[in-house]
């Protein structure tokens, strides 16, 4: 009873797909996660301040490509392509010094987010850049969680604020939601995010739910997926 679940976790397969694909040998399953789980990490950390949505890393036998996803591809582009460059170049030394195989075919692509407003990851790191800024933590928290609730398909948002807020002595937190957000039901399309605003007198917490409606399954779709194989057994035969 009670018991907290990942948003994102709590609808994987359903709504969700892994964030990393790739099928390996048992022998190098160990070195590919840890290999994603430290590079991740460390775009994570290298491309703050460009509005990151999320990092997927697909791999085949000979191939390896990293979607990153922004609301501003132009900051990692660069002019005429640089910025993409460099960053290949970063993430194969990154590679080198974890001892990850290079692979053969390395490839980077960068996606735009249309709907950054509606996207977890891009509001909680506008809340963190604006507590970072020193602004009031109520008038940011207010203004951005009305931006979310006028963006196209938003149903309900929830913020949750932890720490020395407004640099008190003792540590609270500050919750503000909007609409509705039903955490419990699959079909629940909602966006999580935790974010960390680092400043003078602590770290501040953000925690952001983004409910963005239900999902429905079209039943056809479905139907034709699975009559698929059986009607090209048949030519085949």
């Amino acid at each position: 009873m009670s018991k907290i679940v990942h948003p994102y976790a709590h609808r994987l397969i359903i709504l969700r797909d892994w964030k990393s694909r790739w099928f390996a040998d048992p022998k190098k399953y160990v070195s590919y996660l840890k290999g994603d789980v430290l590079i991740r990490q460390y775009l994570e950390k290298k491309l703050r301040g460009m509005y990151i949505s999320t990092i997927e890393i697909e791999r085949s036998r000979k191939a390896t490509r990293f979607i990153i996803k922004t609301s501003r591809p132009g900051l990692i582009i660069g002019r005429s392509g640089e910025g993409t460059e460099k960053l290949k170049v970063d993430i194969l030394k990154k590679m080198d010094n974890l001892k990850i195989p290079r692979p053969e075919d390395f490839r980077l692509e960068v996606v735009e987010v249309s709907n950054p407003e509606a996207d977890a990851a891009i509001v909680a790191y506008m809340i963190a850049e604006g507590l970072e800024k020193r602004m009031p933590y109520r008038r940011v928290i207010k203004t951005i969680i009305e931006k979310v609730m006028t963006a196209r398909g938003v149903e309900g948002a929830r913020v949750v604020l932890s720490g020395r807020l407004g640099g008190a002595d003792i540590a609270r937190t500050e919750e503000l939601k909007r609409g509705s957000v039903p955490l419990q039901s699959f079909r629940a399309d909602i966006d999580f995010k935790r974010e960390r605003a680092t400043l003078s007198y602590g770290v501040v917490g953000v925690k952001v739910w983004i409910y963005r409606g239900k999902i429905f399954a079209d039943r056809n779709t479905k139907n034709t997926k699975k009559t698929e194989p059986l009607e090209n057994k048949s030519k085949s035969d």
